[in-house]
């Protein structure tokens, strides 16, 4: 039984891929495959392993020996599953294996938007503490957390153990309704927890029903000093109303750590705001990187494997 690792650069160094070699007779393992490179290297294997390499009906229909597709990431966008299951081939994602590195990287996020910390490092580098006539810089009022409001959108195991963390910071936790099934949902809707919240922080999937989510009329109905944090999917935040609002005062600070085009090789208004005396942060997708993490994914994906072969 063969198989083959299509992108394994996408999971970093040092990453142990015997749970899977164990489990087949054969394991290619390529650091990164061009679309064009695909069909070639998948030929005559039963497997295939992809975190972000596509793989369509094109291709699915020319790999004949092809009968699992394991993605080794939560999301299967990248896979023609209509054409998959067409031609009776299985296809598995792993889930939850981020958790714990997704909640701290949160959490960090939180603590450095609440902290004003992107706009003090910034003093510190024009030399204002330096030329300070008193002992420390109070120029821009921090947020404490205890006793503040947290509304979390997205009540899965990201959104649960974010809550967790925060609540270990005496914050009051309310989690929203799923947007879109407002009506069948006994929480509250977004849109009525806007003007009480102190901080926003978004877990749901992109979907019709959270692409642009928090838009120029959310960021209007929030409290100027709210923070908000993205550590979802790119598009659920219209970033060009959030990156207004926060050069016009309108909100306290903005943290995202994912954008709607990633890598962002054409730029994007909020990496170019970097450079602008805000309260905002931008990381390059890297909330669920720790060993841990990335290991775990293996695990996972093996225990895909021995599942389907059982």
């Amino acid at each position: 039984m063969k198989a083959v690792l299509l992108d394994a650069a996408t999971l970093g160094e040092g990453i142990d891929f015997e749970p899977i070699r164990a489990l087949v007779d054969e394991l290619d393992i390529f650091e990164l495959t061009s679309p064009e490179q695909c069909r070639a290297r998948l030929e005559g294997a039963r497997i295939a392993l992809t975190n972000k390499v596509v793989l369509d009906a094109e291709l699915i229909d020319a790999l004949p020996d092809l009968e699992l597709i394991c993605v080794m990431a939560t999301g299967t966008n990248n896979i023609d599953t209509a054409a998959a299951e067409r031609r009776g081939i299985t296809v598995r994602n792993v889930t939850a294996y981020g958790t714990e590195s997704v909640a701290q990287h949160t959490l960090m996020l939180m603590l450095a938007l609440a902290a004003r910390l992107p706009r003090y490092q910034r003093d510190l580098a024009d030399g204002a503490w330096q030329r300070s006539d008193i002992f420390c810089r109070l120029d821009h009022p921090t947020l404490q957390l205890a006793g503040k409001t947290l509304v979390i959108v997205g009540s899965g195991e990201l959104g649960s153990a974010v809550a967790k963390l925060a609540q270990a910071f005496g914050m009051q936790v309310v989690f929203a309704a799923r947007p879109g099934h407002e009506d069948n949902d006994e929480r509250p809707a977004l849109a009525s927890l806007l003007p009480t919240l102190d901080v926003l922080s978004l877990h749901c999937p992109l979907t019709e029903t959270t692409r642009g989510l928090i838009d120029a009329e959310a960021l209007n109905a929030m409290k100027p000093e709210a923070l908000m944090i993205n550590c979802a999917r790119g598009g659920i935040i219209d970033e060009a109303a959030a990156l207004d609002a926060l050069r016009d005062g309108r909100l306290g600070g903005l943290a995202v750590d994912t954008l709607p085009v990633e890598p962002p090789r054409d730029g994007h208004a909020l990496l170019e705001a970097l450079a602008e005396p805000l309260n905002l942060i931008v990381t390059p997708h890297n909330a669920w990187i720790s060993p841990e993490a990335r290991q775990r994914i293996v695990s996972l994906t093996a225990d895909n494997i021995h599942a389907w072969n059982a």
